[in-house]
């Protein structure tokens, strides 16, 4: 799949990210406290914003708009917010699009109760999907590639899904402790479907027409390997609780301090889920280690999730259950939020296990523009592993597709490495940019992904 974009691979996207962060705009009362050389407590509203520019020849040109407002009040509780909230809004020329907005606040409410909401519609023409439990789903990627003799179609790794989302997690500090218990209620709508190709060849030229022929996903379904009831997606309501033990000096970029979570997600069927009732545990570590106060951090993530009771739909597998997030794609594992540099949704399993390390150098520090800045440097690896594999049952499979599409591999770790940028903005306001390699061929290349704050 040809691309092009400020948002993936665009030699103008350092350029572009300095002008347009540094053209934010802040309201609020004027800075007078200062915090540390170069830095002033923030009142007030202050925002920042980024456009959604992208082109990809199958889904069309991109165009949109991510903004982060936040209100810190008297400034008080600087760099913490009073409030947050985060909008994202974009559409494709063929059809693809995002609707997002995420509200977090610990000072909304009563009696120390944080409130997280999350409010999302996604169109997605073609996402990736390259079937199950790993490399025993052999990825070649001359199917997807025109110009290699072993060419289907440039969507043969991807489906269609519309998802309608909700979250709402409410977080209740217990006594005097840095502990947090949590409760929260979801609500996912998933249609899936195969690509739409002749949306996609509308007024494509024709060197570029998408051939009618079978993707992966298709395939799956033929041979049952996804269940027909699966297949078209689903609705699930689930209810969510756990415990939070954070110590976290600053939560958008910690220095120092811990994180960590234990998280139960459950789809009931008194919720009216009739036909996958399911159970996931998702247990979290994150941790933070000041190498140079203020300058170089190290900084690591554990996790482990997987299904401990019922049967989770296909389209549910990839979902990574925690207690707060506002990334638009939660999807895993694979991709800009969790294994950078390997193909997004490649490792997909009942259960699986993944760590991140970063090393953190905050290189430069200035005041301009009534704002606080700094820039930051990461370099990274990231890796992760299926810990208990989806059941294949390849028995309708024709025997040349078997060895096409299917080896007998080990389970073993998918690992990936690269270095980032990070543009900060008041602390909270953080455009990253990362570029990941992946380690093995058989989870793609390489990946360049914007997004805003740190991974974790």
């Amino acid at each position: 799949m040809k691309k092009s974009t400020i948002l993936s691979n665009s030699p103008l996207v350092f350029g572009l990210l300095l002008a347009i962060t540094f053209a934010s705009v802040s309201y609020g009362q004027s800075d007078t406290t200062a915090l540390k050389p170069k830095e002033k407590v923030k009142t007030g509203l202050n925002f920042g914003a980024l456009p959604a520019v992208a082109f990809d020849s199958d889904i069309g040109f991109q165009y949109g708009l991510l903004f982060n407002l936040f209100q810190y009040g008297d400034g008080s509780v600087y760099p913490d917010y009073r409030w947050s909230l985060y909008a994202e809004w974009s559409r494709t020329t063929k059809g693809s699009g995002i609707n997002q907005l995420f509200f977090d606040s610990k000072y909304l409410l009563p009696h120390e109760i944080r409130v997280t909401a999350d409010f999302s519609f996604l169109t997605e023409k073609a996402l990736d999907f390259y079937g199950f439990n790993g490399n025993e789903s052999f990825y070649n990627p001359g199917f997807a590639d025109k110009d290699d003799e072993e060419y289907l179609t440039r969507v043969f790794y991807r489906h269609e899904r519309k998802l309608a989302r909700i979250t709402i997690d409410f977080q209740k500090k217990l006594g005097d402790l840095p502990l947090r218990a949590v409760l929260g209620y979801g609500y996912f709508n998933s249609q899936i479907a195969s690509v739409d190709i002749d949306k996609l060849n509308k007024g494509a030229d024709e060197e570029d027409i998408l051939p009618d022929v079978d993707g992966l996903y298709d395939k799956y379904v033929q041979w049952g390997m996804i269940p027909l009831e699966e297949a078209d997606g689903g609705t699930h309501n689930f209810l969510k609780t756990g415990l939070v033990f954070d110590t976290r000096d600053n939560e958008a970029n910690a220095n120092r301090g811990i994180w960590s979570e234990v998280v139960i997600m459950t789809a009931p069927r008194f919720l009216g889920n009739n036909e996958t009732a399911y159970t996931k545990l998702s247990l979290t570590h994150r941790q933070y280690l000041t190498l140079k106060k203020d300058v170089l951090t190290f900084a690591y993530r554990l996790g482990w999730q997987g299904t401990i009771d019922g049967k989770a739909p296909f389209y549910m597998q990839p979902y990574m259950v925690n207690t707060f997030t506002k990334s638009t794609k939660n999807d895993g594992l694979g991709g800009a939020r969790s294994l950078r540099g390997i193909l997004r949704n490649r490792i997909v399993g009942d259960a699986f296990g993944y760590g991140n390390f970063e090393l953190r150098y905050k290189f430069l520090k200035f005041h301009k523009w009534n704002q606080n800045f700094y820039l930051s440097l990461n370099g990274f690896t990231d890796m992760g592993m299926i810990t208990k594999t989806i059941p294949m049952d390849l028995s309708a499979v024709p025997a040349e597709e078997v060895s096409m599409l299917f080896e007998q591999a080990d389970q073993g770790l998918h690992i990936s490495y690269g270095a980032g940028l990070r543009i900060a903005m008041n602390q909270n306001f953080i455009v990253a940019v990362d570029y990941g390699i992946a380690g093995d061929k058989r989870d793609g290349t390489k990946g360049m992904y914007i997004n805003l704050g740190f991974l974790f």
